[in-house]
């Protein structure tokens, strides 16, 4: 057992978020990956004069960064507004991902940002497809 899984199994109300456990910490590992991916493209980009795939990772990580903090906090979880935000995330994810795969032939670090954005935005399915009414 990790640390993640060991605190998510303390929390009051875990097992009632609408979530299977395995698929948030899943979920939250994936939006993790691709904060620290984006965050670390969109500084290259922006020394490489790539203002729109820095702009689209930064935002990548943001989002990336406030689902991963709401699926933390499962006492205040929300089916409504977890829905939106699960949405939203695989929508920015596949937006960066797009763009970072057309720049991923000249830079690596392009490559792996799409991979991660790819890996989140499949997490954030899966968990989606598991959810029930709280």
């Amino acid at each position: 057992m990790n640390m993640m899984a060991d605190m998510m199994k303390s929390m009051p109300m875990a097992e009632k978020a609408g979530m299977e456990m395995p698929m948030m910490q899943q979920c939250i590992e994936a939006c993790s990956a691709a904060a620290m991916a984006a965050t670390m493209c969109a500084d290259a980009d922006a020394g490489e004069g790539m203002g729109r795939c820095a702009a689209m990772c930064t935002n990548t990580a943001d989002v990336a960064t406030a689902m991963m903090r709401m699926m933390m906090r499962p006492t205040g979880y929300d089916m409504t507004v977890m829905t939106a935000m699960t949405s939203a995330c695989m929508s920015m994810g596949e937006a960066c991902a797009a763009e970072c795969e057309t720049h991923a032939a000249m830079s690596e670090h392009c490559r792996i940002c799409a991979m991660a954005c790819r890996a989140m935005v499949e997490a954030c399915s899966s968990m989606m497809s598991s959810m029930t009414s709280a």
